[in-house]
């Protein structure tokens, strides 16, 4: 997937860019079935998909609370990738593009720099100066300026609209099999494996401590999970506390620390994804470091039954 994060580098050789167009937070179902219809209608014309995202969310820049990431940049170009995208172009979200108006954002930058054949409208999007543009403006612009544009339908679960909200909602509050339903695949966190305080190696459990990218994680405890590390998938305990063992908790930072089995490898600076399967227990404070030893033995071994599973 070729990545461009300035117009100017857009490539001449388009033949017949088909384009979408949201921050796609999370990447879920609903996101997917939009993704998958752009890649489709491209490749039926023998052109290109294009996804086009901002670099941070827009309330982040206007003065409004922006919402905690689901996934953050470098994770979502990782799925849009996945799914088949052929050009992701990242637009840097700044005030004064937050004023451009919805008519010249479809001029500028969707008929004249990527040249779109045609766009498919997610069923939630929302474009231009206040949220002006909509698709009935994208319509009418098309006629004009020679792009078809289609409608995508949302992804409903029951009664429930797939939402990044209600994902961030059931993340927080450890409903994780109801997030993994409206994902589409299980929930997952991407993070830089720094240096830590060296209590796994001492305990006999050396753990890396991911310094995460994005905010949203599932709640305080031990996790049975599946490390990707290099394109390769491990068992692995995973621990989201303040490891109230050895100090007080309420003056500790919440730490994500995972312990991959079956690995023995330098890894510090590296990207790791760690794929949650199930909570195991909540974080507590052992008498002794001999009975957290304890424990975690017991962690390890679920970890090796849960990973067994399909």
């Amino acid at each position: 997937m070729l990545v461009i994060r300035d117009l100017s580098q857009l490539p001449d050789s388009l033949r017949w860019p088909v384009v979408t167009l949201g921050m796609f937070d999370g990447v879920h179902q609903g996101h997917q079935k939009v993704i998958r219809e752009t890649v489709r209608w491209a490749r039926r014309q023998r052109g290109e998909s294009v996804v086009l995202t901002f670099d941070r969310h827009p309330a982040s820049v206007l003065g409004h609370k922006p919402p905690s990431h689901i996934t953050s940049l470098a994770h979502r170009l990782a799925l849009f990738e996945a799914l088949g995208v052929d050009v992701c172009v990242v637009l840097q979200f700044t005030r004064r593009f937050a004023r451009t108006s919805a008519e010249d954002f479809i001029k500028r930058i969707i008929a004249d720099a990527l040249g779109a054949k045609g766009v498919l409208w997610g069923f939630d999007c929302a474009f231009g100066r206040n949220r002006e543009g909509d698709i009935g403006l994208l319509r009418r612009f098309g006629e004009e300026l020679g792009f078809t544009v289609r409608r995508c339908a949302s992804v409903r679960l029951g009664r429930d609209t797939v939402s990044s909200t209600a994902i961030r909602k059931a993340i927080v509050s450890g409903e994780l099999q109801k997030a993994e339903r409206m994902l589409g695949r299980p929930v997952s966190v991407l993070g830089t494996v720094v240096r830590g305080a060296g209590r796994g190696h001492q305990l006999g459990f050396a753990t890396a401590n991911l310094d995460l990218h994005h905010e949203v994680h599932p709640p305080i405890g031990v996790y049975a999970a599946r490390a990707r590390i290099r394109g390769r998938e491990f068992p692995a305990a995973v621990n989201i506390g303040r490891c109230p063992t050895f100090g007080r908790a309420s003056a500790l930072p919440i730490t994500v620390e995972v312990h991959v089995l079956d690995f023995n490898e330098p890894i510090r600076g590296l990207d790791m994804e760690v794929q949650f399967i199930r909570r195991l227990r909540g974080e507590r404070k052992f008498r002794s470091p001999a009975a957290l030893i304890a424990q975690m033995h017991k962690d390890v071994a679920a970890v090796r039954r849960l990973a067994k599973k399909p």
